[in-house]
């Protein structure tokens, strides 16, 4: 069909999302939640994300929704669902919603391309990253989208910084820390002192519940994927 007789073309698209994943189905809890983690960060505009729904022991007792308008009302927009069983997909459908496996990388992919591709898209343009100089506390939620974050104080323990790129704390991290949130396997986390409560790059994450080695544990480290494995080293120099 020549495209200029078609109203439309079908591409290839591959989009990064992050997920959100349940732990449990007690709604009141979830929108408590939501308000303490987001508060009104999406206001300006929807965020999409994929529930990951593989935490809960019965996803099907789950009042989908209701939850996807609590959900809404916080700007955040639910587009798909995950689960490893592919039954959950009917449950998606019932609520326009896309359906996905599991994976390191939660991935939106469109059909096939046509023969004829797209130009290539010109580079864009190098981000400066995010720069905290301030103190994340415990309760706090910093994200940096679609770059890196730079803290230049402590992270508290029961805090949470995020980023789609790399993470950089010059200072104890005692918190969580998610670097490569959307996807990026290649993202590092690099810190002054490593006293954190959990480290993930890619959705793949390690808690630290009990003492890392001495050369590791307070000291200068860094965290990095290595063979789908997280990785946590001490840094050099």
């Amino acid at each position: 069909m020549n495209p200029a007789a078609s109203p439309f073309e079908i591409k290839s698209a591959s989009l990064d999302l992050l997920a959100l994943m349940l732990h449990n189905s007690d709604l009141g809890a979830f929108e408590r939640a939501l308000g303490e983690r987001f508060g009104n960060r999406f206001a300006d505009g929807d965020e999409a994300f994929v529930l990951d729904l593989n935490g809960l022991p019965d996803p099907a007792a789950l009042d989908l929704a209701a939850l996807l308008a609590k959900s809404r009302a916080r700007g955040v927009r639910v587009v798909a669902l995950r689960h490893d069983n592919g039954a959950y997909g009917e449950l998606a459908r019932a609520h326009g919603l896309g359906f996905t496996g599991t994976g390191t990388t939660t991935r939106a992919t469109a059909p096939a391309p046509v023969a004829e591709q797209a130009p290539p898209a010109a580079p864009a343009a190098p981000s400066v990253g995010m720069v905290i100089d301030k103190p994340v506390r415990a309760g706090q939620q910093i994200y940096a989208k679609g770059t890196d974050l730079v803290v230049l104080a402590m992270v508290s323990a029961g805090a949470e910084v995020i980023a789609d790129g790399n993470i950089h704390v010059y200072a104890p991290l005692r918190g969580r820390a998610l670097a490569g949130a959307r996807g990026n396997q290649d993202a590092r986390i690099f810190v002054q002192a490593m006293e954190a409560e959990l480290v993930s790059i890619a959705g793949v994450y390690r808690t630290i519940e009990q003492s890392l080695p001495s050369a590791i544990q307070g000291q200068r480290a860094q965290v990095y994927l290595e063979n789908d494995k997280l990785v946590i080293a001490a840094l050099g120099g």
